[in-house]
């Protein structure tokens, strides 16, 4: 009779309870959250299990899994509620093949990887790319390419930042160290050392704005309220390189981007220099493919990239953007639609947002 009134009290909370839309939805995310029992089953499961939806009526809700055992219904063979779950123990496999990766002179075989994780070779590439957004052998090369750039930042010679890093052949490593660096290692190593960085600072309603360029496209666009400081986080960034002042022309681009800032409607389409690591760039290349006046979640992102549960690494990669405006991170939004943290000021992501909405609009 007290199990009666329990799920009598618990149904009408159930009716209006968020939760029950995530139970709905089946929202992996929710698990370990809270359970649900169902009174005419007898069981109780986790927010993601598979079975037939129940009548909301006949569920109660349980914030621990103490509370959903208390019940005294049986846990639902189907979702194993009383078990790791799924995503966790996926996640562990995953963090065990990361160390594995780092620990070796060479990327180890997808084989081996799948086979120390006790799946298939199929299987575990998916897994691995939907729980780091990269798939083994992208991961590696990330993993290398972030230990070259940890090692030439402390002054190694650039023979020994490749080898270090795992390389065998120095060949393959220059093969690919003007897209992992963005210059070549030596460069790298001095700071952008010889490196021609063209800048100029333009004034917009939001403020200043300082582009910068390197013979391969813009490198940086910074937006804030003092153009000195901007000036010296340029100098931050570029420390040894060779910082030039724009001339007409350039400050005629720099126009261009402020333009732009005043009404979105116009567009911009500049050549970019992106430097950042390979899950950046893809998180950055999303940003770049939504259209202007929309906007888009982080959890959107990571499922564009192939990485739905890889959230905090894309607000991560969003926050490391140095190129505002141009790679658009100010259209991420949170999941209920609230602004989040921005690089620039969430005053300006909103007023950013705005015209753009009003700009698509007209």
């Amino acid at each position: 009779m007290t199990l009666d009134r329990e799920q009598t009290t618990a149904s009408v909370v159930t009716e209006d309870d968020p939760r029950w839309l995530r139970i709905v939805a089946r929202d992996r995310t929710a698990d370990g959250l809270f359970w649900y029992s169902v009174a005419t089953t007898g069981v109780y499961c986790r927010p993601s299990c598979a079975s037939r939806a129940a009548n909301p009526k006949n569920v109660g809700l349980h914030d621990t899994l103490e509370a959903a055992k208390a019940t005294g219904f049986r846990a639902c063979k189907r979702c194993k509620p009383d078990e790791e779950a799924r995503d966790v123990a996926n996640a562990a496999l995953v963090a065990k093949a990361c160390r594995s990766i780092e620990r070796s002179e060479e990327p180890p075989p997808l084989i081996d990887l799948a086979e120390a994780a006790g799946l298939s070779a199929g299987y575990f590439h998916r897994l691995f790319k939907g729980v780091t957004g990269l798939t083994p052998r992208a991961y590696a090369a990330a993993y290398r390419a972030g230990h070259v750039r940890a090692e030439l930042s402390r002054g190694q010679s650039v023979t020994e930042a490749i080898y270090d890093a795992g390389f065998n052949s120095s060949s393959r490593f220059y093969a690919a160290s003007t897209e992992m660096l963005g210059m070549t290692p030596s460069r790298y190593r001095a700071g952008g050392a010889n490196e021609d960085i063209r800048f100029a600072v333009g004034q917009s309603s939001l403020g200043a704005i300082l582009v910068a360029s390197s013979e391969k496209g813009v490198a940086s666009i910074l937006i804030g309220d003092d153009p000195e400081a901007l000036v010296r986080d340029l100098q931050d960034r570029f420390p040894r390189a060779y910082l030039i002042g724009g001339d007409a022309a350039y400050e005629a681009l720099v126009a261009r981007v402020v333009g732009f800032v005043e009404a979105p409607g116009l567009g911009l389409d500049l050549p970019l220099d992106v430097r950042g690591t390979a899950f950046q760039q893809r998180v950055w290349q999303a940003l770049r493919d939504i259209p202007s006046g929309a906007t888009a979640t982080y959890s959107d992102i990571a499922r564009s990239i192939g990485a739905p549960k890889s959230m905090r690494a894309v607000a991560g990669a969003c926050a490391a953007n140095a190129i505002a405006v141009a790679i658009p991170c100010h259209r991420v939004v949170r999941n209920d639609g609230s602004l989040s943290g921005y690089r620039w000021g969430v005053e300006r992501k909103r007023a950013l947002i705005d015209r753009e909405a009003v700009s698509v609009g007209d």
